[in-house]
């Protein structure tokens, strides 16, 4: 349904163009601090009136906006809201079924009295293009105020701290992605000079640029930027459990919406990169207050959250919780093993004696259990125990040969009516036996025992000779400094 009204405005510009009307004349922004900010107007039998979304299915979303936008040259949507005036006045809105039906534009659109009214913003010199939501695309920048020349951007001019307020200008999240060419190359005009932002700028146009003017762009250089959803839950025991809350135009609101499922959920656990949804629930606070209103049918047509949002003020507050609700607990070795590394997949050796694992897990919940779960080239096992302090010890009396093989924790826990787990790592342990070292060591101490016992009475049976003694003597004197045949002069005086 969503996708029906985006192409409202670009069907009634083909229309007005049919009759000889100026496409940018049907549709504007008044009132506003710019032409690219103020209240929505629709001209429509020749007669300009405010846009109205009192009926359900006239609601305006940032998805809806951003074809304003577009039609006014005005980048894309960065706030919408709905206005209550004092008293009514006529205004126009739009029957998103009739549209779908195949109905004439012209007879879809309806006069009604409203005191309801949308306001619009504009991002007005910034925009992405080719991408899957408002907030990723090509970055464009509009190169001149003068005649509405948008421009592909360099990505040797363009940095992560550039991204960052891009990205908060759009009002998005902070850059995810910064990737050359990921939604299409260059194309003319190019912005020819290198951006140099700081990172706190509020637009993009604020920050500093470079002296010298880039003529030319490689191939697979165009800045292809995605920025992430502004969404959050805050409240929980986890980053994965709370009150849903938006961000537009640098204020967090809750997310309200009626009718929510898991469906719909899993889009926000999703972003948050917390699995899928388990658990949602419509909270009822005592007042009504500032929100973010979410419409289901453009989350239902594949829309990012945001794109599907709008201003209002409700007291219905939205609750959440996603699969990955757990930290992922902790699995080390006692001072038995050693060799552990600090790879992905670890790595310890153990002798063959008492060794022992440990399982544990950051303080989040009470109670819980760990799982030991133990899987060799020919078996697998499972040991269970219960969460002591959030960690629990495997004991091992013996190492044997047959308990090489990958480790892992698993931490269950039961909590808000539904059961959790999260795994950690894998350890991979070798046993090794001790008997080979044995071996090794008895055989060099005696391998030494042999060679000194075999120098002993060599040196013995040269005595007369005395070769050992006097190699000994003149290593000693040496190191006193005395001549050795000083010393011979001497034993011969004696």
């Amino acid at each position: 349904m969503d996708h029906l009204l985006m192409l409202l405005l670009l069907l009634w510009s083909s229309e007005l163009q049919a009759e000889g009307t100026h496409t940018s004349t049907a549709v504007r922004l008044v009132g506003g601090a710019s032409r690219c900010a103020g209240t929505l107007e629709l001209k429509h039998q020749g007669e300009w009136r405010p846009v109205s979304d009192y009926y359900y299915d006239s609601l305006w979303t940032l998805k809806k906006a951003a074809v304003a936008c577009r039609d006014l040259d005005c980048g894309t949507a960065v706030f919408i809201r709905r206005r209550k005036e004092s008293s009514e006045r006529s205004v126009w809105w739009i029957d998103s079924h009739c549209v779908r039906s195949g109905s004439a534009l012209r007879d879809c659109v309806s006069s009604h009295s409203s005191s309801s009214i949308v306001d619009l913003t504009c991002s007005d010199s910034v925009r992405m293009v080719n991408g899957t939501s408002l907030c990723s695309g090509r970055l464009e920048v509009k190169s001149n105020q003068s005649n509405q020349w948008w421009s592909s951007v360099c990505e040797d001019d363009f940095d992560h701290q550039d991204a960052e307020v891009v990205c908060r200008e759009l009002g998005c999240g902070a850059p995810s992605v910064l990737q050359g060419a990921l939604y299409g190359e260059v194309e003319a005009p190019m912005w020819t000079k290198e951006f140099q932002c700081g990172g706190n700028e509020s637009s993009v146009l604020d920050c500093r640029s470079s002296g010298s003017d880039r003529n030319t762009c490689s191939p697979g250089k165009a800045v292809g930027l995605t920025c992430s959803e502004p969404v959050r839950l805050v409240g929980g025991d986890s980053r994965c459990a709370g009150t849903l809350e938006m961000k537009h135009q640098g204020e967090w609101r809750p997310a309200s919406h009626y009718g929510w499922n898991l469906k719909e959920a899993a889009v926000v656990c999703r972003d948050l990169d917390c699995g899928s949804a388990v658990s949602i629930k419509q909270r009822e606070e005592s007042s009504r207050r500032s929100a973010w209103s979410i419409i289901s049918n453009c989350v239902h047509s594949g829309s990012a959250l945001r794109d599907c949002s709008r201003s209002s003020s409700s007291s219905s507050i939205v609750d959440l919780i996603c699969s990955d609700l757990l930290l992922q607990p902790i699995i080390s070795v006692s001072s038995s093993m050693y060799g552990v590394s600090e790879a992905q997949q670890q790595e310890a050796r153990a002798l063959r004696r008492s060794s022992s694992i440990l399982c544990s897990i950051q303080p989040q919940y009470p109670g819980g259990s760990f799982q030991l779960t133990f899987t060799s080239s020919n078996s697998a096992h499972n040991y269970t125990q219960p969460a002591v302090n959030h960690s629990a010890h495997f004991l091992f009396p013996a190492a044997e040969p047959a308990h090489k093989g990958s480790y892992s924790c698993v931490y269950h826990l039961y909590v808000f009516n539904h059961n959790f787990s999260s795994e950690s790592r894998l350890l991979f342990i070798t046993v090794l036996d001790p008997l080979p070292l044995i071996i090794k060591a008895i055989i060099l101490l005696l391998t030494l025992l042999v060679v000194n016992v075999a120098l002993y009475f060599y040196c013995k049976a040269s005595r007369g000779r005395m070769p050992c003694r006097q190699k000994n003597t003149e290593l000693d004197h040496e190191n006193l400094g005395v001549p050795a045949a000083e010393e011979e002069g001497a034993q011969g005086a004696e």
